[in-house]
């Protein structure tokens, strides 16, 4: 039950996202570095210890998992660059907005967030500790997927009527991905592989994708903080709760 409630949560994160994306965008920036800080805490003191020690209960070679670590980087950094989902690019299309580009970028979204949930999923696969804070990972991340997905179909011209539509297909993306690992589970070495590929896409989205973005037009030193406080609360959240 809680992997659903708190796929849940990234629904409204998604939706809140999105919301913003139509009516305002005054905090989006502090929203967006606090969510890349509490990423990057995720992976630090979360998912990696958990990875090394699952890797040294099993007396297991750590190059399988650096490797899916490397594949999950490379693979969304790919998937971004030829499915125009990255924010910062879309000033090279300008001269070229179209409403069916917006849809299959904000479809490629949705994809991209039903990954989310099948990472929340097989996060508790591993123990509830990791599930928890995949979650709050994730869960921060799908705040900028539903301000990007808005911003993506208004850009190429969609009505806001239609592009509430998509927002609300993306939102609900991560519970059809944490529905989806009910119906298999995965062994200790596929685990680790698990953890190292999630830790790559974690990595890409927090370092490559939502950082530039909270820094986008009116960055400050408060964004810089609220990185600081996100890395924070997550040590005190793997450390202590």
């Amino acid at each position: 039950m809680t992997p659903i409630l708190l796929t849940f949560a990234t629904f409204l994160s998604t939706l809140t996202g999105g919301l913003v994306g139509i009516r305002h965008r005054k905090y989006v920036n502090q929203l967006l570095g606090l969510t890349a800080g509490v990423i990057l805490g995720v992976i630090a003191f979360d998912i990696l210890p958990e990875l090394f020690d699952m890797i040294s209960k099993n007396n297991f070679d750590a190059t399988p998992a650096m490797i899916a670590l490397t594949t999950g980087f490379l693979l969304f950094h790919i998937s971004e660059k030829y499915l125009l989902i990255h924010h910062s690019h879309e000033t090279q299309y300008g001269k070229h907005r179209h409403p069916h580009v917006g849809v299959l970028s904000a479809l490629a979204l949705s994809g991209h967030s039903f990954l989310d949930g099948v990472g929340i999923g097989l996060g508790f696969q591993v123990n509830p500790a990791v599930g928890v804070a995949v979650a709050i990972a994730v869960i921060g991340h799908d705040f900028a997927d539903g301000l990007n997905t808005v911003n993506l179909m208004l850009n190429h011209k969609n009505s806001v009527a239609r592009s509430f539509k998509f927002l609300l297909v993306d939102a609900l993306a991560p519970v059809a991905g944490v529905l989806s690992t009910k119906l298999f589970q995965l062994s200790d070495p596929q685990l680790i592989l698990y953890l190292g590929f999630f830790a790559g896409f974690l990595l890409y989205i927090g370092a490559s994708d939502i950082l530039p973005q909270a820094h986008e037009g009116k960055s400050s030193k408060l964004t810089l903080l609220m990185t600081i406080i996100g890395v924070v609360f997550m040590f005190v959240v793997t450390r202590f709760v």
